[in-house]
């Protein structure tokens, strides 16, 4: 059954999500960072990481520069646990690969997690920069079905190379736009999904009669319009 991570950088959230059985993981980004307000870090990070001791949680490198990447991998790994994964974009913003970053951090022992995979060519590379170390390839199914491709395709091609290298990686169907991907991502061999917090909330929803839905619906629309004193 494909697991499940929460998404975000609440820590009143994460407590509540992490006493979640069907919560199985954590990931932030610097973009969610930002969301949430958050300036320092590795302070974040270290409250984090005292709340979620045992469930995996990934944190992201914050620099362009490959040297640096290694450097800050490193820090982050130490800022709590071994169930911290320390998240590596596949290429910096002049799209140049960081292959040689990942397969150093893995010779550290080091757990990665490789970000921003959109392309079949960068699942080949991240594949074959974690070698055989442990590590999740991040792709990000979400925004790649917002240019209209269907994501599927890019979890078959991965499946395929993880079988040809022998690999231990996990893939992570990332950016998720709605609950319904937890199907999708889980019919076409997606290991984990990662889904933001706001999201994690419609799980509720599942199996809804949707008549009554329907009802709910429509009783909002209604007092809506009432309540916002709208004519005709």
């Amino acid at each position: 059954m494909i697991e499940i991570y929460a998404d975000g950088a609440d820590l009143s959230s994460i407590r509540k999500l992490n006493l979640d059985s069907e919560i199985n993981g954590f990931t932030t980004n610097p973009s969610l960072l930002k969301k949430s307000g958050i300036v320092d870090y590795k302070n974040f990070a270290i409250e984090a990481m005292k709340i979620v001791t045992e469930k995996p949680f990934s944190f992201e490198v914050i620099t362009d520069n490959l040297l640096e990447m290694v450097s800050q991998g490193e820090e982050i790994s130490k800022w709590g646990g071994d169930n911290i994964f320390v998240k590596i974009p596949i290429i910096n913003t002049n799209g140049e690969f960081t292959s040689d970053v990942i397969s150093t951090l893995v010779s550290k022992n080091i757990k990665i997690n490789i970000t921003a995979v959109f392309t079949l060519n960068q699942i080949d590379h991240a594949i074959n920069a974690l070698g055989s170390g442990t590590g999740i390839v991040s792709i990000f199914a979400g925004r790649i079905e917002d240019t209209m491709i269907d994501a599927s395709y890019h979890f078959e091609w991965a499946k395929k190379r993880i079988f040809s290298k022998s690999s231990n990686a996990k893939l992570l169907w990332a950016s998720t736009r709605e609950v319904f991907s937890i199907i999708k991502a889980e019919n076409c061999g997606a290991d984990i999904i990662t889904i933001p917090h706001d999201i994690l909330k419609k799980r509720k929803l599942a199996n809804k009669d949707l008549k009554e839905y329907s009802i709910e619906t429509v009783k909002q629309f209604y007092n809506d319009a009432v309540e916002s004193g709208l004519v005709i």
